[in-house]
């Protein structure tokens, strides 16, 4: 067995894929039998990001963090974001001349574009020089990893998919829903980046029901006064409010995955998005929903011909322990 350093940015009290994937990561890992530190900010001096104040950056001290890496002894080393902490560990290993891998969850080109007019060359130039150096560097889809080519990355890429909790997220009996149906549903933060005003401004019978928080949440529910702004669901109830949908609506044109899309159809509820990166690549016949470049008509189509019984079992394809053994298998030793 292994000893595996997992070097994130983002951690709890977030609440984000990311998070999501590298608890979900290093516990299944423990599973298996590797030993596992997560090096983390928990601790750390911080502070907010100013146009982003729910996520904090933190500020690590460099020589506590190789005592702690040197004294954990790791076979292994992973990257998972390209904040102060990967870093910090990210020139750990070059300055000892040790292989790492790397994986990318966030477009933060596009969201620093849109949040605060950041030009995306620039983001890119630097995620580039961040990553280049991996062995390897890890993507979830396969239109991530086209993407990423086509704009110059040079790391070897390897495929690391994700997970969804099938205990949790599990097809349930429909109950009548406190709103008028159709119920369309959309989970995940409430923020520009998540493009969620192309789905409350679509012209649609029904209701539309946000789940989730964050700094977008007060002036969209004040714009769309008739969609129903439920706030931060977790656990069973989370899962209550995947049931009572009848379609899961994802507005995202910057995710690099999307884990509440495989949520969603492992709770039998198809999924209309547009054709970008995450979603193109899961929801790929009409029994799982529609990605096209109208969103209406996308949602037209996905309660159409969505078929719970064909989401339910594409969600079968997506566990934790499968996707953690390509983490696993991906993983070079560090000397």
């Amino acid at each position: 067995m292994a000893r595996i350093v997992l070097a994130t940015d983002a951690w709890y009290p977030q609440v984000n894929g990311v998070v999501r994937t590298m608890d979900m990561t290093a516990q299944t890992l423990r599973s298996f039998g590797h030993a596992v530190d997560v090096v983390e900010p928990t601790g750390m001096l911080s502070a907010s990001v100013p146009f982003y104040p729910e996520i904090r950056v933190c500020f690590p001290r460099t020589g506590s963090l190789s005592r702690r890496i040197l004294k954990f002894q790791p076979d292994h080393v992973h990257v998972t974001t390209e904040g102060p902490l990967g870093l910090a560990v990210r020139a750990f290993c070059r300055n000892r001349g040790w292989r790492f891998s790397t994986s990318y969850h966030t477009k933060f080109p596009e969201y620093l574009n849109r949040l605060a007019w950041v030009p995306e060359t620039v983001t890119y130039r630097v995620l580039r020089w961040f990553h280049n150096p991996a062995t390897p560097l890890m993507t979830a889809t396969p239109s991530l990893e086209a993407e990423l080519k086509r704009r110059g990355f040079t790391a070897p890429i390897a495929r690391w998919s994700r997970g969804v909790d099938s205990k949790l997220f599990r097809p349930r009996p429909k109950a009548d829903p406190p709103f008028p149906g159709p119920i369309l549903l959309y989970v995940g933060r409430v923020s520009a980046e998540k493009n969620i005003e192309a789905f409350l401004k679509l012209k649609t019978a029904g209701t539309k029901v946000v789940v989730g928080d964050g700094p977008a949440r007060a002036w969209l529910a004040k714009t769309y006064p008739d969609a129903q702004f439920l706030g931060y669901k977790t656990g069973e109830d989370l899962a209550a409010c995947y049931a009572m949908a009848d379609l899961f609506v994802f507005p995202s044109l910057t995710d690099t995955f999307g884990l509440v899309v495989i949520e969603a159809l492992a709770c039998g509820v198809p999924v209309a998005a547009y054709p970008a990166t995450g979603p193109v690549d899961i929801i790929t016949n009409d029994k799982l929903g529609k990605c096209d470049d109208d969103l209406g008509k996308a949602v037209e189509s996905a309660l159409r011909t969505g078929d719970r019984e064909a989401c339910i079992a594409e969600a079968t394809k997506y566990t934790w322990e499968n996707c953690t053994r390509q983490f696993e298998r991906n993983l070079v030793p560090v000397k």
